[in-house]
């Protein structure tokens, strides 16, 4: 495998490989950003003495930057006039192209070496979310941002949206149509809402069916009502509580059933559906809500929309994130 210099054309790399009869166009290594930003100044300022005073260099070495550079892609690429320094064509092909390459070069640079984030950020998620998926988010983002500390507020879903709203969280991960109304809600996926009751009691099969679900006006308490009776399936509702904590309680004791997402269900706890004689519950999606612009719960957030992008690479959930705006 050969490298042959392309003169005289314009259209296409300064170096190509040959591989038999297929030439496959390739950039020469050694191209350096300094010896790329050296050539652009001198070009831009006519001149290798002025371009080497903004960089602190002598005229002579400005001038072997460009030799380097004119060797390593085997053309020539400025003129020297008695008073002037000028791009020749092929000179004026690399600059064009080198111009965007350096700004691309220095942004990568300047995102790596900006000052780290530190502080807190105040993040509101339902339980069910925060036993079953938050641990790892947590620790991933712990890893990219060690001096950021996370206040995790666990809360009915329905009351998350308000608190962001209101200035109690930074963001939060809640119901979508708890997000619709606002502006700034994005989704991130679909979760399918289960059944679930004890891996040890039938309680399923007790008539009318025991049911503990969140207090009346929660959306899970719902749909779960809307199944029980579109099915004419007979329930009495055995509980209500404040928190998931409460209900798997009732559900590990055997007293009730109770709907949630399957996300790390604890020991003791299984789906229960159709072989139970259960009604198809809907999905529910998520989204993300941020409040004030601030750099921490925007690293957050974005950290929180990779990971579910993540999940949804790997099968789990659904939607990937997009804009809920009115």
């Amino acid at each position: 495998m050969a490298l042959t210099a392309v003169a005289g054309t314009l259209d296409g790399p300064l170096l190509q490989r040959s591989t038999g009869a297929r030439v496959v166009p390739t950039l020469p290594g050694g191209l350096e950003p300094d010896l790329l930003r050296s050539f652009v100044l001198i070009a831009e300022r006519g001149s290798f003495t002025l371009a080497g005073q903004h960089l602190g260099r002598t005229q002579s070495a400005m001038s072997r930057q460009v030799q380097r550079l004119e060797g390593l892609l085997g053309q020539q690429l400025l003129t020297r006039g008695r008073d002037q320094v000028a791009p020749t064509p092929h000179g004026a092909w690399l600059l064009a192209r080198v111009r965007p390459l350096l700004a691309l070069h220095d942004d990568i640079l300047g995102a790596f070496r900006a000052p780290a984030l530190a502080g807190n950020v105040r993040l509101g998620i339902p339980e069910d979310y925060a036993l079953g998926w938050l641990p790892r988010v947590l620790a991933n983002f712990a890893a990219i941002c060690p001096d950021i500390a996370v206040e995790v507020v666990a809360a009915p879903c329905g009351t998350l949206a308000g608190q962001v709203r209101d200035g109690a969280l930074d963001l939060a991960v809640a119901c979508a149509d708890d997000a619709a109304g606002l502006s700034t809600g994005r989704l991130l996926r679909h979760d399918p809402l289960v059944w679930i009751g004890s891996a040890r009691h039938v309680t399923q099969t007790r008539t009318p069916l025991p049911l503990v679900v969140a207090q009346a006006g929660c959306r899970w308490r719902q749909a779960a009502v809307a199944a029980l009776d579109a099915a004419c399936v007979p329930w009495r509702l055995a509980g209500t509580t404040l928190s998931q904590a409460g209900s798997m309680a009732l559900v590990q004791a055997g007293l009730a059933v109770t709907v949630g997402l399957p996300l790390g269900l604890p020991a003791g706890l299984r789906v229960l559906g159709a072989a139970e004689g259960l009604p198809a519950l809907p999905q529910f999606g998520i989204a993300l809500i941020p409040g004030d612009d601030m750099p921490l719960a925007r690293a957050l957030g974005r950290h929180i929309e990779e990971e579910f992008r993540l999940d949804a690479g790997a099968g789990v959930g659904g939607a990937g994130p997009d804009d809920m705006g009115p």
